[in-house]
């Protein structure tokens, strides 16, 4: 049956531009994957350890629950917040979302 089936040929065929359009396609996506998501990521994620760095006792924060708080205690791990005068609350160094301007929290 398969003798019987005579084999078709395109004629001229494609160009070979569409092999270099596919590859500038893609290297297209990628510097955009690269410029809107990637970069600006490992932006945020320096900053967040700069910040986690930069904690030390009296700093005013802010965790990523909301709970506001003066660091009372610095381990590495763990953070000791201060939320109201004589409670204490220990958190984990990566909750910590934000540092807040000195005399946010005038009740601590």
């Amino acid at each position: 049956m398969i003798a019987l089936i005579s084999p078709a040929y395109a004629e001229g065929g494609a160009a070979a531009d569409t092999g270099i359009f596919n590859l500038v396609l893609l290297a297209g996506f990628v510097v955009i994957f690269y410029f809107l998501m990637w970069r600006p990521q490992a932006k945020r994620a320096k900053e967040h350890k700069n910040l986690i760095a930069s904690l030390a006792k009296g700093t005013e924060v802010v965790t990523g629950g909301g709970v506001l708080g003066k660091v009372s205690k610095v381990d590495d791990n763990y953070v000791v917040l201060e939320v109201s005068e004589g409670i204490e609350m220990k958190f984990q160094k990566s909750s910590v979302a934000a540092v807040l301007p000195k005399g946010t929290l005038k009740s601590i």
